[in-house]
């Protein structure tokens, strides 16, 4: 009796358990099917769209390859965001990152505050654009009817993909989204300036004739493109930053007294209109240049200035000619500007030393900016800044620089000009300096030097900063030096492009006018 009762109660403890483990799996296999079925749903383009509030983005979508193409096929928003299904676990947790962080922006963030030019462009494209989502679709790069340099883009991508960390979208940015102002495809020749005939007998015959040391307009030959010289007077001032300013480098010192003879500088960076003038003159296609241009101070013949090549696309980024800072050319064809200026106005022009450029940025001050202010409370590093935005009211007068450039350079006239009268020193693009970069060049002349220039190195000087710089890359003692080989990353030519520079937008120059 007492074993036929144990029996009947282990039968009732092992039904009550089945009843429950079959509960437990059927409720698991609704949650499972439920959290597919809410994936799918917040997978759709309208799921998406609900959310994302570009003005633009269904528009430019639509009228992009990946919506209109020849093979019908359509291309979705979860298709290129996130990793490819087959992920399972990348997919995911990328889905669910992303979806929490835009739901809290959607609730919490004012849409109208948002820089979506900023945020359309390569450096935001790359963090949402996985790259096998690319691969996932596009499993033949040399499909029937690809051009020649098409072919060479893509083999070269095949063979640098891993150890460069090359991207589709480096190349194909406007692949998901149009974008009328981008174009990957070589220029024919110089843009179309002006929709108006310009007669050309109204083009400066002679260059400003200077006889004294004071500021000038030039006026170039041949063109209708006038800039203002400014007369830097010469002097002695302190090279470098102290130890104790905020964002101090070691190679910022010692400090040391540096002397310098007088020079004209050009009041603002060399603009398009004035970069387009030499292109149109010298524009050369197919040209081999000295074996070791990049090596020394090789310089092409004055005599038969050959230019640049066409670049790919327009090297303006679709920001806009005119007077903004020309952009994305190499240190050797900015000297080769100068070598042409020069020739063309019979003065000689030049790029200048890193302490003629130091000494002019300064304006005759000795404070971190030609202006009042700490660099502590107009940077965007250090802890406080996640709780309390930087200071803007007195920088932003005088720089364009990542807080409020809109991730794009801009004219001249947007800031005010140092005690020199010289405008946009200090961010906007990063200028080009006749130095050869060297990080212990101030330990190396001594404490008094006069009109210093390095000419051993591998890469040039670069000063100022450029757009998407902080605060405290934008000071006047700030160092910084080319990357030639990195800024040339994803251009696919062999040899590569001794011009224009493929992966740097914020590098322009500005030039000296030597004093007779």
């Amino acid at each position: 009796m007492k074993v036929r009762k144990k029996h009947f109660f282990t039968r009732k403890i092992f039904k009550g358990k089945s009843f429950y483990l079959l509960l437990g799996l059927f409720l698991g296999i609704a949650i499972v099917v439920a959290l597919y079925q809410t994936s799918v749903y917040f997978s759709t383009d309208e799921s998406c769209m609900s959310c994302h509030v570009h003005p633009h983005v269904e528009d430019s979508w639509k009228l992009s390859k990946h919506f209109n193409n020849a093979s019908g096929t359509k291309v979705h928003c979860v298709d290129c965001h996130l990793p490819p299904r087959n992920h399972t676990w990348s997919h995911y947790t990328a889905k669910a990152k992303l979806g929490m962080r835009d739901v809290w922006g959607y609730l919490t963030k004012d849409s109208t505050g948002f820089e979506w030019d900023k945020l359309s462009e390569i450096e935001s494209a790359v963090k949402y654009i996985p790259n096998k989502s690319c691969k996932e679709c596009h499993h033949n790069l040399f499909p029937e009817g690809v051009t020649d340099e098409a072919v060479i883009a893509h083999l070269y991508y095949e063979e640098n993909e891993e150890k460069l960390n090359l991207q589709c979208i480096s190349c194909h940015l406007d692949a998901g989204h149009y974008n009328p102002n981008y174009k990957h495809s070589k220029m024919a020749g110089a843009p179309v300036m002006s929709s108006v005939t310009i007669d050309t007998a109204l083009y400066f015959k002679t260059a400003t004739p200077v006889t004294e040391f004071k500021n000038f307009t030039e006026q170039v030959p041949g063109s209708l493109v006038t800039f203002e010289m400014i007369a830097v007077p010469g002097g002695s001032f302190k090279m470098g930053s102290p130890d104790k300013e905020a964002f101090h480098k070691e190679e910022e010192g010692p400090v040391r007294e540096v002397t310098l003879s007088p020079f004209f500088m050009s009041e603002v960076e060399v603009t398009w209109d004035m970069y387009w003038a030499f292109y149109v003159k010298t524009m050369s296609e197919g040209r081999t240049p000295p074996a070791n241009v990049f090596a020394n101070n090789s310089r092409p013949d004055v005599d038969a200035i050959s230019g640049p090549t066409p670049p790919f696309g327009f090297p303006d980024q679709g920001w806009g000619g005119g007077n903004r800072p020309a952009i994305t050319m190499t240190h050797y064809a900015a000297e080769t500007f100068c070598q042409w200026l020069s020739q063309v106005t019979g003065k000689k022009y030049r790029l200048p030393t890193e302490a003629e450029w130091e000494y002019a940025a300064r304006g005759g001050t000795e404070t971190p900016y030609f202006f009042e202010g700490n660099p502590k409370t107009f940077s965007n590093e250090g802890f406080w800044r996640k709780f309390f935005d930087a200071g803007t009211d007195v920088i932003s007068s005088y720089v364009i620089y990542g807080n409020d450039s809109k991730n794009r350079t801009q004219e001249p006239d947007a800031v005010k000009a140092n005690p020199f009268g010289l405008k946009n020193m200090l961010g906007n693009v990063m200028e080009y300096c006749a130095d050869k970069y060297d990080p212990q060049a101030y330990q190396k002349t001594g404490g008094k030097v006069t009109d210093p220039l390095v000419r051993e190195g591998t890469e040039w000087v670069v000063r100022g900063g450029n757009y998407a710089s902080d605060a405290a890359d934008v000071r006047c003692a700030a160092r910084d030096f080319s990357r030639h080989d990195a800024w040339l990353k994803t251009d696919p030519q062999q040899p590569k492009s001794i011009w224009w520079y493929s992966d740097i937008r914020g590098i322009g120059f500005r030039i000296v006018c030597e004093k007779e």
